[in-house]
């Protein structure tokens, strides 16, 4: 998968749409809070079907997600959720607040606001709302972001609610939580005029720095989602969810990119091979008997299913097209696979092109092939469920091979966190939004953005030279803190602590923090509340700057325990003046000679010896004067 690609050559087009948690005091549609507190919880259960839409159509990927048959179970906070989110009253007027900062920002963008805000239902039954649908609203259309000489455009912006939180899938139920559900979002849509995956990294990194400069977002994992549309030259635009770390945005579009381009040469060698959508009707083959022979411990456990049975589908002259990589660790063979488990409800499947393996050996493979009468260049899939399931799986798979025959088929796959991509479902169709009759619209006048102009986002050069001028950053580390997601932070910690050196702070949320992620320390897992308490200890001079990253360490991997006794029990709260003169004083007996041999030159070789004792305990400014004084003193009396 290193191959080099020609991103203009293969007329790469994404466009993207960021999805940014806002930091209201309440929620979208009701007064509950937009913090998660700790509290009891009550549990309830739903079933959600598809309806048809005024035109009397049902969204393919309703019925998709209906097709699963799944139970939703929901787990509600009582101090953060209500009656609205468990859609047993109607939604609340829409929050004003989130409105006035979707205008800001979109005014940062040079977007036209609409003249009235109209709240859409749009209809997602995957049991991530109770109401079998999410609510959004158009709020501005048009504007653009300027990435170098070139201008990225802005479609829409919209201001809608945020999802219940996935807690787990069990085998035919799903649990959420609710305290997420109702939270404002804002999403801002981008033209698919970006061409190249570091111009997508560049383009986000901007959007996100606008809505970061507004002061009313929020942060972390789960607070903002990058979605893509992705499509080559010959393709079809393929949506792509779920994408959460800026980091792995490039990477994800580059391995749908090549996906699409290997099916796309999968299209050409199937028609090379002559080989027609009429090849591939249902003719399932009971091999039971074949298999039940075999070895292979995954397909006697298969069997043991009640009723379960193994059904093979030939594929005619497909043999070596299954096997073939689309993206590194996933294979066509794959995608028939997620098409099998989505629509047919079994685990999985066999296929011939990684046959003998899974404990088939050759002698089992040559007996299917003479028991199904397939000829050397046929390929196979194999089955094991009961028959019911196994027959809708193949349809399922079939019809994924007819889609091979076209190119790449029209499909919203979801982000893997190794950067590849796999089927979600079908992508929605144009029968899933419909007006929301319960919430007036709310008309945009002068007034209304007017008051908006309080979150419109300070230009981001303005702010660069704010960090330069005021707080002493040289323009690198200004830059790499204005772009990083812990601005916000940054900001809060230098009002804080005005003791403390900005440049101390930022070099901290910046550099300290990727090399401490890098070196494999879990750092997600502390929040602004553990930076908060360790800068509180510093500018108390209860640590030294050293200790820093060593309890930043420690708290990564105890992020409950209390900051100030972790480094108590490290041995990282400073020692006092006595100690420190004490502990210096027998280091200066000790190198006497060195001291008269060296001179004042000696400084160095005593620092490296004291701080060997001394890192993280005392501060190396003052263990550098005292050593000095101590020096000085000696060669005073020579």
């Amino acid at each position: 998968m290193n191959e080099k690609i020609d991103w203009n050559k293969i007329g790469l087009r994404v466009g993207l749409e960021i999805h940014q948690q806002l930091n209201t005091t309440k929620k979208l549609f009701c007064n509950c809070p937009t913090s998660e507190i700790e509290s009891d919880e009550d549990l309830f259960i739903r079933r959600l079907r598809p309806t048809r839409s005024e035109l009397g159509e049902v969204d393919i990927a309703a019925f998709f997600e209906w097709k699963k048959g799944r139970t939703y179970v929901y787990h509600a906070k009582r101090t953060n959720t209500c009656l609205v989110e468990a859609d047993e009253e109607p939604p609340h007027e829409l929050n004003k607040e989130a409105v006035l900062i979707g205008l800001g920002i979109s005014k940062a963008l040079n977007s036209i606001p609409v003249d009235e805000i109209h709240v859409m239902r749009k209809i997602v039954i995957d049991g991530s709302n109770t109401s079998g649908f999410q609510r959004t609203a158009l709020i501005a259309l048009g504007g653009g972001i300027s990435v170098g000489d070139k201008k990225i455009g802005i479609q829409t912006i919209c201001i809608e609610e945020d999802a219940s939180r996935k807690i787990r899938e069990e085998e035919t139920e799903t649990h959420y939580g609710l305290e997420r559900l109702g939270i404002p979002l804002i999403e801002i849509s981008t033209s698919p005029d970006i061409n190249t995956p570091e111009e997508a990294v560049e383009v986000a990194r901007k959007i996100g720095l606008l809505m970061r400069l507004t002061g009313k977002v929020k942060r972390g994992i789960g607070t903002i989602r990058q979605d893509l549309n992705i499509s080559i030259r010959g393709g079809t635009k393929i949506e792509v969810k779920g994408v959460q770390e800026l980091g792995l945005l490039a990477k994800v579009i580059e391995n749908e990119a090549i996906r699409q381009l290997r099916l796309l040469k999968l299209k050409e060698e199937l028609h090379k091979r002559g080989i027609k959508e009429n090849d591939f009707e249902p003719n399932p083959i009971d091999i039971s008997e074949v298999m039940r022979e075999s070895k292979s411990k995954i397909v006697q456990k298969l069997l043991k299913k009640k009723g379960a049975k193994a059904i093979l589908q030939k594929l005619p002259n497909m043999k070596g097209l299954i096997g073939i990589e689309l993206q590194p660790g996933k294979r066509f063979g794959t995608e028939l696979a997620d098409y099998a488990k989505f629509w047919g409800g079994v685990k999985g499947l066999f296929h011939s092109d990684e046959l003998p393996g899974y404990g088939i050996d050759e002698e089992t493979v040559n007996k299917i092939r003479e028991k199904a009468l397939l000829k050397d260049t046929d390929g196979f899939i194999i089955i094991i469920d009961v028959e019911e399931k196994a027959i809708e799986a193949i349809k399922a798979v079939l019809n994924r091979v007819k889609e091979a025959l076209k190119g790449i088929p029209k499909e919203t796959r979801m982000a893997e966190p190794d950067g590849t991509t796999r089927f979600m479902r079908p992508q929605p169709g144009a029968a899933r939004m419909y007006p929301e009759t319960d919430i007036p619209l709310i008309k945009i006048t002068q007034e209304v953005l007017k008051e908006a102009e309080k979150f419109v986002p300070m230009d981001p050069e303005e702010k660069l030279e704010i960090y330069v001028k005021e707080y002493k950053l040289n323009r690198q580390l200004a830059s790499q803190m204005l772009f990083d997601e812990k601005m916000p932070l940054f900001e809060q910690l230098v009002q804080m602590y005005k003791n403390i050196e900005p440049k101390t702070i930022a070099s901290t949320l910046t550099g300290t923090l990727k090399a401490l992620k890098r070196e494999g320390y879990p750092i997600e897992r502390l929040n602004d509340k553990h930076y908060i308490e360790i800068f509180r200890l510093l500018s108390s001079n209860k640590i030294s700057k050293e200790a820093i990253e060593e309890i930043i360490k420690e708290a990564s991997l105890n992020p409950t325990e209390d900051i100030e006794k972790l480094a108590e029990k490290k041995g990282l709260i400073m020692m006092s003046q006595e100690e420190m003169e004490k502990i210096i004083d027998k280091i200066v007996k000790e190198n006497i000679q060195v001291i008269t041999e060296r001179k004042e030159k000696a400084i160095g070789i005593l620092m490296g010896k004291a701080m060997g004792i001394l890192r993280g305990k005392a501060p190396g400014k003052t263990v550098n004067e005292i050593l000095t004084r101590k020096i000085k003193e000696i060669l005073s009396q020579e």
